[in-house]
Formats: C-alpha cells, sequence, structure tokens
C-alpha cells in the first residue's frame, strides 16, 4: 500500500531544517558529461540522455518530467589549453526550457566548441 509521510522538520540529530528546504532547494536533476568526441554521461540525477547537436550544442533530455519550464540551469564548463591544464570558465548557456529537455550551448563569444567537461545543474521549485 502507497502511503504519504508528512513532516515539517528533518534532522540528522545535531542540525535540523525545515522539510520546505531539501524540496525547494535541492536540484531536481545534474549532469556532468563529456562535450567532445563521442558525447558521454560521467555522472548524473534525473537525465536519461544528452544529445550531441554539432559543435557546442547540447539536448539534455531528463527522465522524469518537471512540473513546468519555469526553472534555472546552473551551468559551467572545463576545457585544456595546450599545456594540459585544465580551466574553467568558457560559457555554457542553457536554452529552450521544457517540461522534458533543454539545450546546452558551449564556446566562446560567437563561437560554438566542445568542451572536455560540461556540467548543468536544474533547480525548480
Amino acid at each position: 500500500m502507497a502511503g504519504t509521510l508528512t513532516i515539517s522538520t528533518l534532522s540528522d540529530g545535531t542540525n535540523s531544517t525545515s522539510a520546505t528546504n531539501p524540496i525547494r532547494g535541492s536540484a531536481k536533476a545534474w549532469v556532468n558529461f563529456n562535450g567532445t568526441g563521442v558525447v558521454a554521461i560521467r555522472g548524473s540525477y534525473n537525465v536519461s540522455s544528452i544529445t550531441d547537436n554539432g559543435t557546442g550544442y547540447y539536448t539534455v533530455n531528463l527522465t522524469n518530467a518537471v512540473a513546468n519550464a519555469n526553472y534555472c540551469v546552473a551551468t559551467s564548463t572545463q576545457y585544456y589549453n595546450s599545456y594540459g591544464s585544465g580551466i574553467w570558465g568558457r560559457a555554457a548557456s542553457a536554452n529552450n526550457f521544457s517540461t522534458t529537455s533543454f539545450t546546452l550551448s558551449t564556446g566562446t563569444v560567437n563561437v560554438g566548441e566542445d568542451e572536455e567537461v560540461v556540467c548543468a545543474a536544474l533547480f525548480s521549485s
């Protein structure tokens, strides 16, 4: 028999928080993937797949739909310079929000570029 557990406060014995905080404040989906060559997910939550739509352009497909398309996506990328050092900070922007997917564009100003590491986290109430 399915049921609902209703609580107002969560505690680990030392720290307490309102049950609303993790419901509203935790990522509803996140992904870390290789955006070069064969696109591959390294780690994820609620992301079923990544579609490679061309140089520096990807679709992130969600396993479970979110309630609406009014959400926030935080992004980051990493590329490797000629010395083999990882450098964070190239642009990544999210757009085309739907309840089941969003797109990511990566690269520099007006130039799409595949990145070695692409990360995105979706936050929604």
